[in-house]
């Protein structure tokens, strides 16, 4: 993997960047957070989130980056906070700020997103102007693009098909025009990884529901429907980027339905098909009544897995599956550019079922996961295992 390269130190020092982290405490933030501490890259770190670090269902590892001392909470869509946060005691300013922060849940209303996402990004980027920040890295989503069968590269035609998409790339048209500001947008697909809470969450809950109830799993559309993917590992950053101010990263899998519906089979030992052209077709005219069905067919089992494991505190995932994920359209990148200008390599080229089992671990480890030895609906609390799992 390529490492962050620190600006050149001065004859006979060892000076390292500073690195401040706007929602250091997120998914993303926390394993950059990381990344860069465990590798000694900076001379300082520090971490800004709205939520406190014992809210934050943090894992053990990250126990020493994201320490109080290190810590600051704060809301960076309000001036005064940014003023704070950007205020360090000796008087110099952060060398890089990574924005991972913004409301990522699916759904919400505009005014959510305006303030949460929006607001933050603009406020607190032209205070980083003001104070001369080196760079500022923007962490965006593959989402802002018009959906296309072939890969979209960064100068492809944009229309964003989620509503947090539509205010990401509002923010990135705002922060481009902020005087003084040292940009770099980075666009990810869908990010994975040990704790992940987002899309690839959901679909293993889904399965384990479905194995619980010994049902098959069925996807609407087609196994080729992409759904491009990146691990959290690999969204680590390289100083050498050059000019070019905005950059896809996605992995080289290629994940589509099919990728994922093969390898949840053989992971939970059920099996796995699509509902077909006619059922997908009228799924698709009336999308609300079939998402809301197929949240009924799996809250409850899901409940019930957690009532049977003892879970009273399960984490932040469940099988709950959101209206606007469920498109007929290909969530595609074409990364070429970031690895030919910055050398990066990927850790995890692609999601495999190894890679999966390794989310599965992290979530038992963490008591989020119901055991896959409660057995089946069927077989009540001493029935057989369902499948093979994830040890």
């Amino acid at each position: 993997m390529t490492e962050v390269t620190a600006p050149a130190a001065a004859a006979g020092t060892d000076t390292k960047p500073s690195v401040l982290i706007i929602g250091g405490l997120g998914f993303i933030g926390r394993f950059l957070a990381k990344y860069i501490h465990t590798n000694n890259l900076a001379s300082e770190i520090r971490i800004v989130d709205k939520q406190l670090p014992r809210l934050a269902w943090l894992a053990p590892e990250f126990a020493d980056v994201c320490t109080l001392e290190r810590f600051q909470q704060g809301d960076l869509s309000r001036e005064h906070t940014c003023e704070k946060v950007f205020t360090r005691p000796d008087g110099s300013t952060w060398d890089y700020v990574f924005n991972c922060g913004g409301d990522t849940r699916y759904s919400q209303d505009d005014e959510i997103y305006k303030q949460r996402s929006l607001k933050l990004s603009t406020t607190a980027a032209k205070e980083a102007a003001r104070r001369g920040v080196k760079c500022w890295v923007e962490i965006s989503t593959g989402a802002v693009y018009k959906s296309d069968r072939e890969p979209s590269k960064e100068t492809d035609k944009l229309k964003p098909w989620l509503k947090l998409a539509n205010y990401k790339l509002e923010a990135e048209e705002e922060l481009k025009r902020i005087e003084g500001l040292n940009l770099v947008i980075v666009r990810l697909a869908n990010v994975y990884g040990e704790y992940c809470s987002k899309v690839i969450a959901t679909i293993l809950c889904m399965a384990r529901v479905y194995a619980y109830l010994k049902e098959e799993m069925k996807w609407l559309w087609t196994k080729d429907l992409r759904t491009h993917t990146v691990h959290v590992t690999d969204n680590n950053w390289d100083e050498s980027m050059g000019s070019t101010p905005i950059f896809n990263v996605v992995d080289h899998g290629d994940t589509s339905q099919g990728t994922l519906q093969k390898h949840i089979s053989n992971i939970f030992g059920i099996k796995t098909g699509f509902h077909g052209t006619i059922v997908s077709s009228f799924a698709k005219l009336n999308l609300g009544s079939a998402v809301d069905e197929q949240n009924d067919e799996t809250l409850q089992p899901w409940g019930d897995l957690l009532n049977r494991a003892g879970i009273t505190r399960p984490g932040p995932i469940n099988p709950y599956l959101d209206n606007e994920l469920v498109k007929d359209d290909d969530f595609s990148l074409d990364g070429a550019r970031f690895e030919k200008i910055t050398g990066f390599e990927y850790r995890v080229p692609e999601i495999t079922e190894e890679g999966l089992r390794q989310v599965i671990d992290s979530y038992q480890r963490l008591n989020w996961w119901p055991p896959m030895e409660l057995g089946s609906a069927e077989n009540g609390e001493n029935g057989e295992a369902v499948a093979e799992a994830a040890r």
